[in-house]
């Protein structure tokens, strides 16, 4: 039955006769002209590979390091780069090497090398060596295998912690950093108070996700535990599998995975708030210390800071002890506030860098805001403005006062009285 020929419609196929294949130098002439003469296209097609070589280096904790990439050679199967890359070697450190091919696509043909990104090109394969294997060679040359296949994608997770609310959705309230291309997964610790989870008891959700430089991030795998379900995790020192939720038509599951979660560290600790310090009973002491140092300009000129407007406009001075007064007065309940001034010389006096701001040579509180307004005014009439500006012996004194006040406080403490700081 040689040379017959039996039609099949939708092509033609030899029977019992010898056939003819292509060889690798180029296509079959005789079945090229066969179909272009029938309208149709040829068996085979011109393929173009554009390749690119980048070097990585494995430290001893496993993670890759790239320190290298040749140029792209053009419509290549065999190529050559030129590019060369030096590096130190190590007689006593195993260097281990990575080679990874790359096809560089043509739109990427202009964009400079080292800022092509490589998940966005094919990867073709990559070989594996120590540098001293390449170095014992007496031609310093190596022959390695290209291995094809999928490469490793670079691992850059991240964790998002979520509290549940009520309708079920879960709403982030705390992310780790990124870790870049460290085997080591160790995030550093994060910070969670009870006033963003609910309780101890309330389900968090931690998923952990690989980080995308376009921002859609790839979820790996996630758990649903509280905070007392971690805190059991850390005190038994054991992991919890991570699962990726899947689903085939309507039925929604769960697929268990080998990756695991681990609680390093648990610590719980009370960090009271400001109103928590009200409650228990502390009080603010509002202390007040007025400069009059020459600095400041004379009291008749405007543009001095004690300067006494005629018709009734607070100075500078005067507008800071109000707008600061009359928040924290409220903290304090007798209202008794020690004042002073210092820098000045009081008629027939040296100077003196720490006196009464009520003109009193025994005691320094005023009666509320009014009263720093008042003793202000009456020490402005009768003190020159001096010098230098000194702050040791007013400081000195309100330290001396809240350390008294902090004594007598934990001294009467468990006769209900309230606390000054």
């Amino acid at each position: 039955m040689g040379n017959c020929c039996s039609d099949g419609g939708s092509g033609r196929a030899a029977i019992g006769a010898t056939a003819a294949y292509p060889t690798i130098d180029g296509p079959n002439d005789a079945v090229q002209l066969f179909l272009s003469a029938r309208g149709c296209h040829g068996l085979f097609s011109q393929i173009e590979s554009d390749p690119l070589l980048v070097i990585y280096v494995r430290g001893r904790d496993g993670a890759v390091q790239e320190v290298g990439r040749t140029e792209v050679v053009l419509n290549s199967f065999n190529p050559t780069w030129i590019t060369k890359h030096t590096m130190a070697f190590q007689f006593e450190v195993v260097q281990t090497l990575i080679f990874r091919v790359y096809d560089v696509d043509t739109p990427f043909h202009n964009v400079e090398v080292k800022m092509l990104k490589l998940d966005e090109q094919q990867f073709l394969g990559e070989a594996t060596c120590a540098l001293s294997q390449i170095v014992t060679k007496s031609s310093r040359s190596l022959t390695l295998d290209l291995v094809p296949g999928t490469e490793a994608a670079d691992s850059d997770p991240f964790l998002v912690i979520s509290k549940i609310v009520e309708n079920g959705i879960p709403i982030p309230i705390c992310k780790s950093e990124v870790i870049k291309n460290d085997p080591r997964l160790a995030w550093k610790s994060v910070f969670l108070n009870i006033q963003q989870v609910g309780s101890k008891d309330s389900p968090l959700v931690i998923e952990c996700f690989n980080f995308n430089s376009n921002g859609k991030h790839d979820l790996v795998g996630k758990v649903q535990k509280s905070l007392v379900d971690l805190e059991r995790l850390h005190s038994s020192g054991q992991g919890e599998n991570l699962f990726y939720p899947t689903s085939s038509g309507n039925n929604y599951q769960n697929k268990i995975l080998k990756s695991q979660l681990f609680v390093d560290t648990f610590n719980e600790s009370i960090q009271c708030s400001f109103l928590d310090y009200l409650a228990e009973g502390f009080e603010l002491n509002f202390m007040v210390a007025i400069d009059f140092t020459a600095s400041n300009g004379n009291p008749r000129l405007p543009d001095s800071l004690h300067y006494i407007d005629p018709s009734g406009h607070p100075n500078a001075y005067q507008r800071a002890v109000l707008e600061v007064g009359e928040v924290l007065q409220f903290y304090d309940t007798d209202r008794r506030f020690p004042a002073w001034g210092f820098g000045a010389r009081p008629i027939d006096g040296p100077v003196s860098h720490c006196f009464n701001l009520n003109g009193s040579s025994n005691y320094c509180e005023v009666e509320g805001i009014q009263g720093i307004m008042m003793a202000y005014m009456s020490a402005l009439l009768n003190v020159s403005l001096a010098g230098p500006t000194l702050f040791g012996p007013v400081i000195t004194n309100a330290a001396l006062l809240a350390s008294q006040s902090l004594a007598n406080s934990w001294h009467k403490e468990g006769k209900g009285v309230r606390r000054h700081v």
